[in-house]
């Protein structure tokens, strides 16, 4: 039985005195290996002096070992520098990416203050961590303003509403725009804030996109927002546009009686699950039929806004499935608002642009190399529809 075990064998029932050996321990193994670190110098390079003096560091580790004091040997000219312990700047480097990781997951200052201490034994304020997570803000505006690729198959616009204060609090909206290239790679092109949703706010972001060098779209696809379309056909003249057929389908049972909409949904959801456009447009006529007596109002609304359901219909069955719903950028949007809930709102709109950019920038990285499903397998058909 060596020392270390007779030792660990009396306590062994005591967290507390398990703990404060392991830490003598861990503070006697880290010396002895500085100590071996310095002489091991010293026997290759001879012309460094003995030891002069030994400097005490108090340092803290992982949480329950609480402080220990590091001897760290120092010789006559300075020319030692250890490489047992990483450099303070390192830990704190690690400390700043958790702040930032734990922010963009919607954790609030003072919670992510709390856990720095209880995790790491290292006291931030909550003021401390607000400006950690401001050193986002140059990346944000970067990324605001990078240079965009010059084509994408499909583009997906949504707006979600964040909580957020300026003089007085309310819900704002934020305007998303996802694409697929034509490689079946997705991303989060760019976002921006306002106040409610209307089509100059869309029109300005548009325009951008396209200063910014997005030059080609195939097919954009958006929910029923009025002017929509007419925005589109000024922006990307030949850009093909698609309604989202699950936003119509929320809106036709929300204007029919409760009895009716299950049956109304399970035969409007028919309309996407035909093998081609002209079975489709039947499903879609004999739905008119069956419905307009009852509802002349929904079914004359249906009929006006009818060219812009079966757009999808012209692509490829690989990719069917992606292209009639806007699923792709309410997913997103549901995560934003899940992570911004605890924080209950923003107190100002830098704070809120930093917090989704956060999130647009991790979307990216985290899909930069993943084909989205379908996609893969019709790339030389989706590179066809452009110049």
């Amino acid at each position: 039985m060596n020392d270390f075990t007779k030792n660990i064998a009396q306590p062994l029932f005591n967290q507390d005195k398990i703990n404060d050996l392991l830490r003598q321990e861990i503070e006697r193994a880290v010396n002895d290996l500085l100590e071996a670190e310095l002489m091991t110098l010293m026997q290759e390079a001879a012309g460094i002096p003995a030891i002069l003096k030994l400097v005490l560091i108090i340092a803290r580790l992982i949480p329950n070992f609480g402080e220990i004091e590091i001897q760290v040997p120092r010789d006559r000219n300075g020319k030692f520098h250890q490489h047992t312990l990483p450099d303070y700047k390192q830990h704190s480097d690690v400390l700043e990416d958790m702040v930032i990781k734990l922010y963009s997951k919607g954790v609030t200052t003072r919670e992510i203050a709390d856990l720095i201490e209880k995790m790491y034994g290292s006291h931030y304020s909550p003021a401390q961590v607000s400006n950690i997570s401001k050193q986002m803000i140059p990346k944000v505006e970067a990324y605001h303003q990078r240079k965009l690729s010059d084509k994408f198959f499909c583009i997906y616009l949504d707006a979600t509403y964040i909580p957020l204060r300026r003089i007085t609090f309310d819900r704002e909206a934020v305007y998303i725009a996802i694409g697929i290239k034509p490689t079946g790679h997705k991303e989060v092109i760019d976002y921006r804030i306002a106040p409610s949703e209307n089509v100059e706010n869309w029109t300005e972001m548009l325009q951008d996109m396209k200063s910014r060098g997005l030059e080609q779209v195939e097919l954009f696809l958006s929910d029923g927002v009025v002017g929509m379309k007419t925005v589109l056909e000024k922006t990307y003249p030949k850009a093909h546009f698609q309604r989202c057929l699950v936003h119509v389908m929320r809106n036709i049972c929300a204007k029919v009686r409760v009895d009716d909409r299950e049956n109304i949904m399970n035969e409007f959801k028919q309309i996407h699950q035909q093998p081609n456009k002209e079975a489709a447009i039947k499903v879609l006529h004999a739905f008119y039929d069956k419905w307009n007596r009852a509802y002349n109002h929904v079914i004359r609304n249906l009929k006006e806004i009818e060219p812009d359901l079966l757009v999808f219909y012209s692509y490829s069955k690989q990719i069917k499935a992606s292209i009639y719903p806007t699923n792709m950028v309410e997913s997103f949007n549901n995560v934003i608002k899940r992570k911004a809930k605890p924080k209950a709102e923003f107190p100002n709109e830098q704070s809120l642009d930093t917090f989704i950019g956060i999130q647009a920038m991790s979307y990216n990285e985290r899909y930069f190399n993943r084909i989205h499903k379908g996609f893969g397998q019709v790339q030389d058909t989706l590179e066809s529809y452009f110049d």
